[in-house]
């Protein structure tokens, strides 16, 4: 499967957030992620809906990946999809016996699949899912908030739920998301990893260019 690199506007500058989406994608990232908490699930507050119409009402073309870190998502759905996006991951950890559930509910507004799962989250919870959804998004971090660096564990971690894609005869993709950077990106890509969430790393740079071509030159050959 192809690469792809995924700027987590997390860490993006708020106060002039179209022209910093611009500039990321114009440096060579492939899609926006939203990070969405609610202070419940997670401790911290961040973006909602109107934030993903107004970047599409800016003009931002790209998919756009939602990853809900809240302990309830029925509302967030529809809004979101309403708003411009083009995948939407959710925890299963917030209500194990609605997995399928919340998967038909994003399938029917029209949005691509994904299950994120907590560092503590053993993949046996998504292994009977991988032929229904589109992507898992491994937490290489506590989620919550950015900046933190990427636990050890990760590794074994989306070798496992590589292997079991590969049992499966899957077209599921493998997301990782928290703390990727330069000294880690080639291990995961590595792993099986194939699209990477950027945050700090990149809208901390210097030159949001440099950082995209210096993580795509690590990674291995396709």
């Amino acid at each position: 499967m192809p690469y792809h690199i995924s700027a987590s506007i997390l860490s993006a500058n708020f106060a002039t957030l179209g022209e910093d989406v611009f500039s990321v994608l114009k440096a060579g990232a492939d899609s926006i992620h939203f990070d969405v908490m609610d202070n419940h699930f997670v401790p911290n507050l961040t973006m909602g809906p109107d934030i993903c119409s107004d970047l599409r009402g800016f003009g931002i073309t790209c998919p756009i990946h939602v990853h809900l870190m809240t302990s309830n998502i029925d509302n967030l759905v529809p809004m979101f999809a309403s708003a411009g996006a083009t995948s939407i991951a959710f925890h299963p950890e917030i209500s194990p016996q609605n997995i399928l559930q919340n998967i038909a509910l994003i399938q029917d507004y029209g949005c691509s699949v994904g299950v994120a799962l907590n560092p503590e989250t053993d993949i046996s919870l998504v292994t009977p899912l991988l032929s229904i959804i589109n992507y898992v998004v491994v937490m290489s971090v506590k989620p919550g908030f950015g900046g933190q660096k990427l636990l050890p564990g990760t590794y074994n971690k989306i070798t496992e739920l590589y292997l079991a894609i590969e049992k499966r005869k899957t077209s599921c993709e493998i997301y990782v998301d928290g703390g990727v950077n330069l000294s880690n990106i080639s291990q995961l890509a590595q792993c099986g990893a194939n699209n990477f969430v950027v945050g700090s790393a990149l809208f901390g740079s210097d030159n949001y260019a440099d950082e995209i071509c210096q993580l795509r030159a690590d990674l291995p050959e396709e």
